[in-house]
């Protein structure tokens, strides 16, 4: 099991866990919630009918035709009322007064007129000067039949007279604690569900980016050209070990390549400086003037051939230690490749070349202007070393749909079957006609590079009468 399913599995527990404590014990509040704060009203009506109803029961008038008329109405009224979404159509206190020995007076419900309720909590209480309030059951063993009763004190001149209770049934209350339990459900679900998609987008991130670090890192194991992409984070422990990693790489890529070069270097040189070499020795010798020239020219040759391989092999290792495109910008085809030609002017007209140029004005791709001149000029190279002389090049830019591509072909022989796959090989090189000697073999692996930079593509494949090799740039 990977490390960002085992952290995903890890949070959903903890977010069920936590959200269903939550929960839980929301709902278990939000009945005795709703319950004491009906309990707060009911204190508030009974104290305000106690008030109303102390001149009566002084007078004696608690069972007159006119207090009797208002309870009735009282029970009759239709609020009609729509209380946050819950529909209350009609009133459901009870109202009942005792006098200072707890027997019934007045019941609004007509079912308590003429008994003893001085057993009873909430006129027991208020009696005593306490509190009072109780919570009956109507229906035994049916706990949604529970009645809520809280009573006040009727006094004159500072002694009680009397004790008025109002009831509520609990039943009443019970949409709005409904309600309440099933919107905080629905939220509680939404948040649920907010967080595990948080959870699992976070470990996606993770899974990503974790991923990202583990192909760079098999990247660099593999000797493959490796980048750490700007989505990556750069803070934190993720941070840390991506800088470490880069660091890594850079100082092992320095050591292998200096070692790799200088065993390369070390070889090729061999050939050149013996050459030079015997032909020293050989000077040193009697010898006529033809001679003396003959091996001075072997001389020169060889140092020319050893500078332009310390030079390509610089430039070679310089674009493949280079990771990413230093300076990118927009850059015209047709004018570069035109001043390049004139560089060369000098050896198309020795060799009587015939130069036929198909470059469109709009030619334009994104990269480094240095490495893609160095790479044409390789190419033109290696077009003018198999080019007979009164031969043809050929250089043509076209657009196609994924991007532009540049195209130079030149007459001459083609190349080898088994040469093909080993063109961009550090080194391998195949003789050139009119000397039959070979080159540094690095221009090819140098233009590779560069293409690989640019995310493009350098193709070599033979034509009718020569060969062709285009490079491919993308949008």
């Amino acid at each position: 099991m990977s490390l960002s399913a085992r952290i995903f599995i890890v949070y959903l527990l903890f977010v069920a866990f936590c959200s269903y404590f939550v929960l839980r014990t929301v709902m278990d509040e939000i009945r005795p919630g709703v319950r004491q704060s009906t309990e707060e009203t009911l204190v508030d009506t009974a104290n305000l009918l106690a008030e109303f109803l102390r001149e009566p029961l002084l007078e004696n008038q608690l069972q007159s035709p006119r207090i009797r008329a208002i309870l009735k109405a009282y029970g009759q009224r239709q609020p009609n009322a729509n209380i946050w979404g819950v529909s209350k159509l009609h009133v459901n206190h009870r109202i009942y007064v005792t006098d200072n020995k707890g027997i019934v007076l007045l019941d609004s419900s007509d079912i308590a007129a003429g008994q003893d309720y001085s057993r009873w909590n909430d006129v027991h209480l208020t009696l005593q000067g306490k509190y009072g309030a109780r919570s009956t059951l109507e229906t035994q063993g049916d706990e949604s039949s529970s009645i809520m009763y809280v009573a006040a004190p009727i006094t004159h001149a500072g002694k009680i007279i009397g004790v008025v209770s109002v009831a509520k049934p609990n039943r009443s209350l019970q949409p709005y604690i409904d309600r309440t339990q099933r919107r905080l459900g629905l939220l509680g679900a939404g948040l649920i569900l907010l967080g595990l998609i948080s959870g699992g987008v976070f470990s996606w991130w993770f899974s990503r980016e974790l991923r990202r670090l583990r192909e760079y890192a098999l990247n660099v194991s593999q000797g493959q050209r490796a980048i750490l992409t700007p989505g990556l984070i750069y803070s934190g422990e993720l941070g840390q070990l991506a800088k470490a990693l880069e660091s890594m790489r850079n100082q092992l890529d320095g050591k292998a390549y200096i070692e790799q070069y200088v065993q390369t270097l070390t070889h090729e040189l061999k050939s050149p400086l013996a050459g030079i070499r015997a032909a020293s020795e050989l000077l040193q010798t009697p010898m006529s003037e033809v001679q003396q020239k003959k091996f001075l020219a072997n001389i020169e040759s060889e140092s020319l051939r050893l500078q332009q391989l310390i030079e390509r092999l610089l430039n070679l290792a310089l674009v493949e230690q280079q990771q990413s495109l230093q300076a990118p910008q927009n850059i015209l085809l047709k004018p570069v490749i035109e001043s390049l030609l004139d560089t060369r002017s000098a050896r198309l007209t020795r060799q009587n070349i015939q130069l036929q140029l198909q470059l469109d004005e709009n030619a334009e791709v994104y990269g480094e202007k240095f490495l893609i001149e160095q790479a044409l000029l390789n190419l033109l190279d290696n077009a003018l070393d198999f080019t007979p002389s009164a031969g043809k090049i050929q250089l043509r830019t076209l657009r196609t749909e994924n991007g532009w591509i540049i195209a130079i072909t030149n007459q001459g022989e083609p190349i080898p079957e088994f040469a093909m796959p080993r063109l961009t090989e550090r080194f391998f090189s195949l003789p050139r006609p009119d000397t039959g000697r070979k080159s540094t073999g690095l221009g090819l692996s140098f233009v590779q590079e560069v293409m690989t930079l640019h995310r493009g593509e350098l193709q070599l494949e033979n034509t009718q009468d020569g060969v062709c090799a285009t490079l491919r740039f993308p949008h």
